[in-house]
């Protein structure tokens, strides 16, 4: 398959954390990078593959971008991956974000986590957590991913998932 368009869809609070491992991914597939309010949903079916991705906020994505997703008609075996940043972060981070994209049709193809610099609440009076986060080592594992994706979507049947 020859990649034709790729989009990017993101949620990144202050910090910016998960933008720049969008960006980073979003370069690497010549893709398209949209906030999830900068998004019409009616413009989608022209992307081959969509990626989300978002900070974790209790265990979960955003709450825009999950809406986004609720508001998406049903697709048949659309590509999609996913991508987060956060605090903690553990082997099924994103596995909420593709149970839902799942429900929705996508075919979710691999996801990508890293840490992100926190300091909400009670932690900005410790001076945050996971300073420098995402750092270069974290955007270097971004464009690998990328590179993986891009040639999984070049050579589907060379990959096993």
């Amino acid at each position: 398959m020859n990649l034709k368009r790729t989009l990017i869809i993101y949620y990144s609070s202050e910090h910016k954390n998960t933008y720049k491992i969008a960006k980073e991914i979003g370069m690497t597939l010549n893709a398209d990078i949209k906030e999830v309010s900068e998004v019409n949903v009616n413009n989608l079916n022209k992307y081959d593959i969509i990626g989300f991705g978002s900070g974790i906020y209790n265990s979960r994505s955003h709450p825009s971008l999950l809406k986004l997703i609720d508001s998406l008609k049903n697709v048949k075996d659309k590509k999609a991956f996913v991508f987060s940043t956060a605090l903690i972060t553990y082997k099924t981070i994103n596995k909420p974000l593709i149970t839902k994209l799942e429900s929705k049709g996508f075919k979710v193809i691999d996801d990508f986590y890293c840490k992100g610099f926190m300091d909400h609440k009670f932690v900005k009076y410790l001076g945050g957590f996971n300073k420098d986060r995402p750092n270069l080592k974290d955007l270097e594992d971004a464009k690998k991913f990328a590179l993986k994706l891009k040639d999984f979507l070049n050579n589907p049947y060379k990959f096993n998932k």
